[in-house]
């Protein structure tokens, strides 16, 4: 025991006797330490084009609604149901509006409720929709490509979409705002001068930000998601998106705070793909029914009741 509990000493001895007055010792080499911006995370340096002269929010006067299933022959609807689902594009990865269940694995959110009642009005089955997850920044190519019938994921309608989409009448409005750890003092908008902010690349979130009379690095991801892990990571300062977004992503980080200031807005429709006129008229019949039958109050009760009390679905405009 004693032999080797001296063995540690020896060695120490060894060590020294070996390092002379005249042994060189080597010089210790400074490694600064980084936090490199991760790649996901793409520079937004110029803001969106203008708008140019629309109205964005005005859709085409809804129809009567045909029995589900009765589709009237040679019209998108119809070819449709022939399909036996309707197929629709939506968000994996926003809290509250399209989100994956982690205890069922199903898709749930206010999105995918508004998805299944057009499948409903369609089939009288609100199980009879295929759900596509696509990001922001897909929506208008998936359309286009005919990779599905629509899109319902926080879409809302600009002049500068609408050259390549067309839109239902608004079922929903948002204010965009900042969300910020509570301990950042972030509290306004005027205290981004300098910080890093990120939005999700193909929303609407990042123009707003240009017209702020302070300067700040925005920054563009693919979902919201990667917001949240960019600013637990210390990659990013705040976060700008509509308001439930961001409360979607407090209800995962409590560390972060929704500012009270609103620096722009959002109204989301359904995306449909250019000249599918019927298809749009059948759409916003859909929306009109769960405004006045209780299924948008249903639907919002169900996803987002944390947010306060309903101000009732938003009004709709249409142009013929």
């Amino acid at each position: 025991m004693r032999i080797r509990a001296l063995a540690p000493l020896l060695g120490v001895a060894l060590l020294l006797a070996g390092c002379g007055a005249d042994a060189a010792i080597p010089e210790m080499t400074t490694v600064a330490l980084v936090n490199p911006t991760p790649p996901e995370l793409t520079p937004i340096t110029t803001p969106p084009q203008a708008e140019g002269e629309c109205d964005a929010e005005t859709s085409l006067r809804p129809g009567p609604l045909p029995p589900p299933g009765v589709m009237p022959a040679g019209t998108p609807m119809a070819a449709i149901v022939a399909n036996g689902r309707v197929r629709i594009g939506v968000d994996q990865n926003t809290y509250l509006f399209g989100f994956r269940n982690p205890t069922t694995g199903e898709l749930e959110g206010f999105d995918i409720d508004i998805a299944r009642e057009i499948a409903y009005s369609l089939f009288g089955d609100r199980a009879k929709v295929e759900l596509r997850s696509v990001t922001a920044a897909e929506r208008a190519t998936a359309l286009r490509d005919g990779q599905v019938d629509l899109i319902a994921r926080t879409y809302s309608a600009t002049c500068q979409r609408r050259r390549d989409v067309d839109f239902s009448g608004v079922y929903y409005r948002a204010a965009q705002r900042i969300a910020a750890p509570a301990k950042s003092g972030i509290r306004s908008s005027v205290d981004l001068a300098g910080k890093r902010v990120c939005v999700a690349t193909g929303t609407t979130a990042a123009g707003p930000l240009f017209t702020l009379p302070v300067r700040m690095t925005v920054l563009g991801v693919t979902n919201w998601t990667d917001c949240l892990a960019a600013i637990q990571q210390g990659h990013v300062d705040a976060i700008s998106a509509d308001e439930p977004i961001l409360h979607g992503l407090v209800a995962q980080d409590r560390h972060l705070t929704v500012l009270a200031e609103s620096i722009g807005s959002g109204a989301y429709a359904i995306g449909v793909a250019k000249d599918k006129p019927e298809l749009v008229r059948f759409v916003n019949g859909v929306i009109e029914r769960i405004r006045v039958d209780g299924s948008w109050e249903r639907i919002y009760a169900a996803h987002l009741s944390q947010l306060g009390p309903s101000q009732g679905p938003p009004a709709t405009r249409y142009s013929e």
